[in-house]
């Protein structure tokens, strides 16, 4: 990293500070600012809880199924001790940890973006291509990080009690080190990937179904490369990281519900709600469907498993009305116009941030797969084992998930996180156009005098 591009670096980075310094600040004390992301109560509620004693827990009956003063798994671990930490050294004040939150990820989300892209634009399947065009490796990746600090989303989601900020960073990262990892499988590769894995996993565990599609990746690089020994090692030490890492709670939840229940609580409600037949072919994404009364008397370990097959049999029952269901939440999923029932900031959000960007994302990923897809990469089999269908199959398999279970657009955010470096290269290429032409028009007048 040159002088010049630190300048550059610090610039963006104090950017990425202020505006999300601000948003904390407008947003201020309250809990329930902006109106609709009500994660921030339950944050809240469980940082103080935590801080005066009472465990994972609430002093009254909670969404969508916690009895008052019971051990609860349906929330964030890591995301609830990061709020109870806060809350432990300045009091339980929801604008400390927007602020803390919003300097943090106003820092280390424009970083990763930046590392990220250069991983992504240093592989030999863009190499090439972008020597040849006269593009820079740190310019596409200041780019990507400079659009990262300005993103309105991110820039809001920092400074909400909730976890978006560090799930979008911790998701970066982990696909970063994935990239990183398929190039060099050794056990340090192994290990970092675990460990941020792991941290991930805590945020959110929705994140558990791509790591699938990703080991099996991950595996079928090693497979051509002839460097499976050294692959399985690597990640038989992620692995065993990750199982480090999410065990103290599985056996926290052994202990709370006397049955296995490897993290949280969330999945079998969201399966269960997401659809009820109360949804129709019409997906409500702020609509939660009632608790069925025959669960009552349950833990939460008990309703998790049962809420997941009644919601699993709500599809084998009319397979027709869940894949109606599941088109209608495609619009939800890539919402980006302003809506009647959402704030102000947040339709500022939607359409000031995936809303401008769209066509930069579209133009920016069919500008890589022209550069480094099946064509240019000689074949099928060496592109998919290249950084691009890794991103892309991301991309694809996140989405998915989604749109097939509950799906709203901050659960796109991850997606974006990723696409901001192909929104780069979209805006790089289109200003080299531009500045081509006008050089040559230049050129031209010139001549004629």
């Amino acid at each position: 990293m040159t002088l010049k591009t630190r300048r550059y670096l610090l610039i963006i980075l104090f950017v990425s500070v202020a505006l999300r310094v601000l948003v904390a600040l407008y947003l201020g004390n309250e809990v329930d600012a902006p109106p609709l992301l009500t994660d921030q109560r339950s944050y809240d509620a469980l940082g103080e809880r935590l801080i005066t004693g009472h465990g994972f827990s609430f002093d009254r009956g909670w969404y969508p199924f916690t009895e008052a003063n019971t051990p609860t798994a349906h929330w964030s671990f890591l995301y609830s001790l990061w709020v109870a930490a806060v809350y432990g050294i300045f009091g339980p004040n929801p604008l400390a940890v927007r602020v803390i939150q919003a300097i943090i990820g106003g820092i280390v989300l424009p970083l990763i973006v930046y590392y990220f892209s250069t991983t992504l634009f240093q592989s030999s399947a863009f190499q090439p291509r972008l020597t040849k065009r006269g593009f820079t490796t740190e310019r596409l990746a200041l780019l990507a990080a400079g659009i990262s600090a300005v993103y309105f989303y991110f820039v809001l989601y920092a400074a909400t009690l909730m976890t978006e900020t560090f799930y979008l960073i911790a998701l970066l990262w982990s696909l970063l080190l994935m990239m990183r990892l398929a190039e060099r499988p050794t056990l340090r590769h192994g290990l970092w990937l675990g460990l941020i894995l792991g941290l991930t996993t805590l945020l959110r565990q929705s994140v558990l179904p791509w790591l699938i599609v990703a080991v099996l990746w991950l595996l079928l690089v090693a497979y051509r490369a002839k460097v499976m020994r050294r692959m399985a090692g690597a990640l038989l030490v992620t692995g065993m990281v990750m199982a480090v890492m999410i065990a103290p709670f599985t056996i926290r939840n052994y202990l709370a519900y006397g049955q296995f229940l490897l993290l949280n609580s969330n999945a079998g409600y969201a399966m269960y709600s997401a659809q009820h037949p109360m949804q129709g072919t019409n997906f409500q994404e702020f609509t939660g469907a009632p608790m069925p009364a025959d669960l009552q008397g349950m833990n939460e370990a008990q309703m998790d498993r049962e809420l997941m097959r009644r919601g699993i049999g709500f599809v084998t029952d009319d397979p027709g009305r869940y894949v109606l269901l599941s088109l209608s939440r495609i619009p939800d999923y890539f919402e980006f116009w302003p809506t009647a029932d959402t704030s102000l900031i947040n339709n500022i959000g939607r359409v000031g941030s995936f809303g401008l960007l769209l066509p930069f994302f579209i133009y920016g990923l069919v500008l890589a797969l022209r550069w480094a897809g099946p064509a240019a990469q000689g074949g099928w089999g060496r592109f998919l084992t290249s950084s691009l269908a890794l991103l892309l199959l991301f991309m694809l398999c996140y989405s998915a998930l989604h749109i097939l279970t509950w799906a709203m657009p901050r659960y796109r955010l991850p997606v974006d996180s990723v696409a901001l470096s192909f929104a780069a290269l979209a805006v790089y290429d289109l200003f080299n156009r531009v500045l081509g032409r006008v050089r040559h028009q230049r050129t031209l007048e010139v001549a004629s005098e």
